[in-house]
C-alpha cells in the first residue's frame, strides 16, 4: 500500500466529516499542523496514532483502509454507538435485537 492511499484516506475521511487538519491536529493532542505534515507527504502516522485517527474519524480500521467503503456502514454505526451505552443500557436492548433476530430466522426458514 502506498503512503499516498494514506494521506488520501485521512483527508477523504476528515472532509467527510467536516473538520478542519487544524482541529483534528489539536482534538488529537498534538501541534496544529500534525495532519497538514502527514497529508503533504512530510510525515506518516505510527500505528497507534493511525488507530487513534481511525476512533476520531469514526471509521474501523478495516473500513480506513476498504477504499471501497465511504464513511460508516449502518452496521458500524450502530456497533459504534452500542461501545458508547453503559451495561444496563445493553442489557435492555439485547433481548429486543434477539427477538429480531428469532422473527427473521422465523421468516427465512424454508417451509416444508
Amino acid at each position: 500500500m502506498e503512503p499516498s492511499f494514506i494521506r488520501q484516506r485521512i483527508t477523504e475521511l476528515r472532509l467527510k466529516r467536516g473538520v478542519s487538519e487544524y482541529k483534528m491536529s489539536r482534538d488529537l493532542g498534538h501541534n496544529s499542523g500534525y495532519i497538514q505534515h502527514i497529508v503533504s507527504g512530510k510525515a506518516l502516522p505510527s500505528i497507534t496514532e493511525l488507530l487513534y485517527i481511525c476512533d476520531y474519524l469514526d471509521v474501523t480500521p478495516r473500513t480506513f483502509f476498504d477504499e471501497s467503503k465511504s464513511g460508516l456502514t449502518l452496521m458500524e454505526e450502530t456497533e459504534s454507538a452500542l461501545h458508547c451505552l453503559e451495561d444496563d443500557d445493553l442489557e435492555v436492548l439485547l433481548p429486543l435485537i434477539k427477538h429480531m433476530k428469532e422473527r427473521r430466522d422465523a421468516q427465512n426458514k424454508p417451509q416444508p
